[in-house]
């Protein structure tokens, strides 16, 4: 992404904010523009209290002078009230639709958007850049018009009552306008940089939090320290920079101010010696010389306040503009009725295009069937069942789902039809029974307590005071691995899918709880095309076809007798798992139970892989 702030781009999302906010604009513009005359009332009656009031000691013209000057204050007030009250909650209402519209297209990005991106830094665009708008279609933007405004209408009076005088105050003016032009040139980049470093440093911040468990078990939290404090200094070192230079427009406008104060004295001063201004005259001058200085010193801090708004748009704009996977869908046909037929034609994949993790794989998972998927750590098991999930699509080759390819079928339709047991098992912090129904959420509560009693959840489930609107914590951190495991398999079962994936689905279940949980898998596999991901062999015999992976390619495929008849990797993995579970389970001198049609010796570990 640029580093620069594309100023075309970003001019069309700030009219666009505009437009769709004009209503309460135009209602603050107005309030803006009553109070900022009421403004105009106590310094232009300084001339006529000095040279009519007191200097014709007309005392009589004093109440009705103060009674203007308090009405004019009073309206005022209300005004500036009003506009608070009006544009202040529009722009907090601009924010909240902002940040709403930013996480529906976020959320809608393809997986290999997520996969780049961590996920701190994605909450720091969704919450923070939409801050910016404020300063858009809130406050600032009409603050700057009534700069303007109050500026310009000071600057006819100070021509009305003396041209010459302004004249070189104007130049000064314009000195300063130009030095602002320019800092705000200057300082937009580094607003956008500050964005960059708070996205980097929060997102390293929610990993140090998400995995505080681990950074304590390796006694990381010195490194984590460490981390945090280069990400804050960049930042600091940033801020810094634009603290510099909104200080040097600051000191430079007192000198502006100050400038024109000396101007006024002399030349005003002299003025009054050659008669051609009055005592009154050069007060309210030096009133309406503050009432255009003050707004353009306004509108420096406003401008740096757009200025930051502009990068936060512009980083938006970056992330609207990226593919949607609703938009890719647009172009492909939805899906009927899915039987679950899957066929892969010599696919090959890679997240790396230069480098593929899987090699022109041929398969064929029949409707109603289940294709087991076996290997050691890195074959590109999970590589093949992220391609059936749709998260990401082949270099080459094809996948088939009823004879039509994927790449022409809409996601969202095929994805309702998907069932996921990963094995991270992701909770939310919510109850149980809305974990459970997270994939249907419209399940009657029958049906999730019937999910919980197949997948053994109702165990664990009534020792808790709240049964199933027990909280559960941040990913679920209340409950242990197992049970964990355990509702996310019932929330497979409420989904009803009609192609299951199952990654190590009972990995942090006991020998005990498993052997339970395989019945209930039994009954939802039963009819579904379903992928299975175990290391635990034992748990895959009864599957169609087994598929051994290694290197990114099927090196192997068959049922599990045939598999062990061939004396290939399955049957070295087998060999070496159960000459494990013979080490732990197993009594000095008992050997272990063979596979049927296989001699004692054939099921003992023969050499580690």
């Amino acid at each position: 992404m640029s580093g620069r702030v594309k100023l075309k781009n970003v001019r069309k999302e700030a009219w666009a904010l505009v437009v769709a906010h004009r209503r309460p604009l135009l209602v603050g513009l107005v309030l803006m523009v009553v109070g900022r005359l009421a403004g105009f009332v106590l310094p232009a009656s300084s001339k006529f209290l000095i040279d009519t009031v007191l200097g014709q000691n007309r005392g009589d013209l004093l109440p009705p002078l103060a009674a203007a000057a308090a009405l004019a204050t009073i309206v005022q007030a209300a005004g500036s009230f009003g506009l608070s009250q009006v544009v202040s909650i529009a722009a907090q209402r601009a924010i909240r639709d902002m940040r709403s519209l930013i996480l529906a297209h976020v959320i809608h990005l393809p997986i290999r958007f997520f996969d780049s991106t961590k996920s701190g830094a994605l909450i720091s665009r969704v919450m923070n850049d939409p801050e910016g708008i404020r300063n858009l279609v809130g406050t600032g933007l009409v603050h700057l018009v009534g700069g303007l405004f109050t500026a310009s209408v000071s600057l006819g009076v100070l021509i009305w009552l003396n041209w010459k005088l302004t004249l070189g105050a104007l130049a000064l003016l314009l000195v300063f306008s130009g030095i602002l032009i320019y800092t705000f040139k200057k300082l937009r980049p580094i607003f956008r940089e500050r964005w960059k470093i708070q996205e980097e440093v929060t997102g390293r911040l929610g990993e140090a939090m998400g995995g505080v468990r681990l950074v304590k078990a390796y006694t990381a939290e010195p490194r984590e320290e460490r981390v945090f404090h280069e990400g804050v200094d960049r930042l600091f070192r940033n801020i810094s920079r634009t603290i510099t230079g909104t200080s040097a427009v600051t000191a430079l406008s007192a000198v502006i101010v100050g400038g024109v104060g000396i101007l006024i004295m002399v030349v005003g001063g002299r003025a009054i010696l050659a008669g051609s201004m009055t005592l009154g005259d050069l007060i309210m001058y030096v009133f309406f010389v503050g009432m255009t200085v003050a707004p353009l010193v306004q509108i420096a801090s406003i401008g740096t306040q757009m200025s930051e708004a502009f990068a936060g748009l512009d980083r938006m704009r970056e992330i609207r503009e990226m593919t949607t996977e609703d938009d890719e869908d647009r172009a492909r046909v939805p899906v009927g009725d899915l039987r679950g037929d899957i066929v892969f034609e010599n696919v090959t994949f890679g997240y790396d295009p230069a480098k593929p993790v899987l090699h022109d794989i041929i398969l064929h998972a029949a409707a109603g069937t289940t294709t087991a998927l076996v290997g050691p750590s890195g074959a590109g098991k999970s590589s093949l069942i992220s391609l059936v999930l749709g998260f990401h699509r082949p270099q080459r080759g094809g996948i088939a789902i009823d004879g039509n390819d994927l790449v022409g079928v809409r996601l969202r339709d095929y994805r309702r039809r998907l069932g996921v047991v990963l094995q991270d098992n992701f909770l939310f912090d919510g109850t149980i029974r809305e974990n459970i129904a997270y994939a249907r959420p419209e399940a009657t509560d029958a049906e999730i307590r019937e999910a919980a009693r197949v997948a053994h959840c109702d165990e664990f489930v009534d020792r808790f005071e709240n049964g199933f609107d027990t909280i559960i914590g941040e990913r679920g951190v209340k409950l242990s691995g197992g049970q964990r495991q355990r509702v996310a398999i019932a929330r497979a079962i409420v989904a009803d899918p009609r192609i299951l994936i199952l990654d190590e689905a009972t990995s942090s279940l006991d020998s005990e709880s498993e052997a339970m949980i395989q019945d209930g898998l039994r009954t939802l596999r039963a009819g579904r095309t379903t992928f299975v991901i175990a290391h635990r062999l034992s748990t895959i015999r009864s599957s169609d076809q087994i598929l051994v992976m290694d290197g990114g390619r099927i090196v192997e495929r068959g049922r599990h007798s045939e598999l062990l008849l061939n004396g290939g990797l399955y049957r070295r993995l087998y060999e070496k798992q159960r000459g494990l579970e013979s080490d732990l389970f197993i009594n000095p001198g008992e050997d272990p139970v063979p596979e049927p049609g296989f001699s004692k010796d054939a099921v003992r570990p023969t050499s580690p892989l």
